[in-house]
């Protein structure tokens, strides 16, 4: 279908006509399905942090199986598996066909490696340096950038039950998300915005963009304008996404980010 709205663009005939047609509304309800789907989870997610757990929460607390039921990250991860399939399902569709397969998985665990390598000890020194930045910086401008007051100095630490936060970074967190936003969104806003021009290694385009800025929105559930600077990590979910052709690279890399940023709080902060 896309390839019939090229050739209409050179001025093949009526055929193809029809073929841009079909291809513009297929973009059009793509759009329209990504962004209603983002809105019904976000809105799940917000409802659950902001009503639900407050006004529920306690009572179901020393309910074994229940406990935590009505949890945002909870909330969230039902929501980003089980809208995108239930979506996918009505036409067909399957998670591997938005990237959730282990068919490459050896080029994604060196991607995943090799990115890992780079990053973390670059992102490790940023961490260090905006630390000793903070007592510098006006009250009001270092709330604005993070959650952080004064370190204690560095000494390495890991949080409480680590063993468990690497299970729940892994399955609840990233698995999730990155299917809904890398996986789904990305995917389908190519419809909409076709795949974008060459920039390293990859297309970069409308689809790639909105994704991540829908990722970065959908932090401000908790209404900190800190939580926006996920964009640039989500920049880099992307990319793995978008260079490797599924979603394996992405979970380790951001699950391991976020256990990452767990263990430099915990180091500079104290545990929590």
């Amino acid at each position: 279908m896309r390839v019939v709205g090229r050739g209409f663009a050179r001025g093949v005939g009526p055929l193809c006509y029809r073929g841009a047609v079909n291809v513009s509304l297929e973009g059009r309800a793509a759009f329209r399905e990504c962004l209603g789907l983002w809105a019904l989870a976000i809105g799940g997610i917000a409802a659950a942090k902001w009503v639900l757990d407050p006004l529920l929460g306690g009572l179901v607390a020393p309910v074994p199986l229940l406990d935590g039921l009505f949890h945002a990250k909870s909330w969230a991860a039902i929501l980003f598996l089980y809208l995108p399939v239930l979506a996918m399902r009505r036409r067909g569709e399957f998670p591997e066909d938005y990237g959730l397969s282990a068919k490459r998985l050896g080029r994604s665990l060196l991607y995943f490696l090799a990115f890992a390598a780079v990053v973390f000890p670059l992102y490790g020194l940023a961490f260090w340096g905006f630390v000793r930045s903070i007592p510098r910086l006006p009250p009001a401008l270092a709330a604005l950038l993070g959650p952080y007051g004064a370190s204690r100095g560095f000494a390495l630490r890991l949080p409480p039950r680590f063993a468990l936060s690497v299970i729940d970074q892994l399955l609840v967190v990233a698995l999730p998300e990155e299917l809904f936003y890398r996986g789904y969104l990305q995917e389908r806003l190519e419809l909409r915005f076709g795949p974008g021009v060459p920039l390293l290694g990859i297309r970069v385009g409308g689809a790639f963009l909105w994704t991540q800025g829908l990722f970065a929105l959908g932090h401000l559930v908790e209404p900190y304008p800190w939580r926006l600077a996920v964009f640039f990590p989500a920049l880099l979910f992307g990319w793995l996404r978008a260079r490797t052709g599924d979603l394996t690279a992405g979970i380790l890399f951001h699950a391991s980010s976020n256990l990452l940023v767990l263990v430099l709080e915990a180091s500079f902060f104290g545990l929590r």
